[in-house]
């Protein structure tokens, strides 16, 4: 956390040197401190035939069954959320690399209100940090320090997803998979509340 704390600087510096390049390119130039700048978190995360097991109610001393399978087939959820206005983006992919991170961040970039400009905070992923990455002009980039999923709210997105919608159950087939988790993440982006409940971070917005 202390290390996100302290790139305050680098980060104005990294938002204001997008604009100029963007002036380059015969864009309009904007001065940082004009900049609407919003917080958002991006992670990507498995769902998969062989599936997780989340807690149940159940009478005290019985064991209660679950479905389980072994299959493979698997997606990934690619998400983001802003939880200061309760929004997110998401795609659910076949598989995780530098193009499908590049069709989030367009979808990213196109609910980003006019005039402002997304601080997308995310891991240090290879497909994250890639040289051939196209990053809209309209979104900067700050990774996370390694080694610290805690200091990442969408973590908790998944595990939510997980227990409420999309754990303990078998799915079918692999557009079964691309359904369920289609519908559980329009659930999750149907309820602002719900998205700034578990995605604020007063530390975050510090920054």
């Amino acid at each position: 956390m202390y290390e996100v704390l302290l790139r305050r600087a680098s980060l104005i510096d990294m938002v204001e040197a997008k604009a100029r390049r963007a002036a380059e390119t015969n864009r309009a130039f904007v001065p940082v401190r004009d900049l609407n700048l919003r917080s958002r978190w991006q992670d990507e995360a498995r769902v998969r035939q062989k599936n997780t097991l989340p807690r149940r109610w159940a009478r005290r001393g019985s064991r209660p069954s679950a479905p389980k399978d072994q299959r493979t087939a698997h997606a990934y959820i690619f998400g983001a959320i802003c939880p200061e206005k309760g929004k997110g983006a998401g795609l659910v992919m076949p598989r995780c690399d530098t193009s499908a991170i590049y069709e989030h961040l367009k979808e990213i970039s196109r609910i980003v209100d006019p005039g402002a400009h997304a601080v997308l905070i995310l891991d240090g992923a290879g497909w994250h940090i890639a040289h051939d990455l196209v990053v809209p002009d309209n979104i900067t980039l700050l990774t996370l320090p390694a080694c610290a999923p805690e200091l990442n709210p969408v973590e908790n997105v998944w595990q939510f997803l997980r227990d409420n919608w999309l754990g303990d159950r078998i799915f079918t087939s692999y557009d079964d998979i691309l359904d369920r988790c289609c519908e559980a993440w329009k659930r999750f982006v149907a309820q602002p509340w719900l998205i700034m409940s578990i995605g604020l971070r007063k530390w975050a917005y510090r920054l």
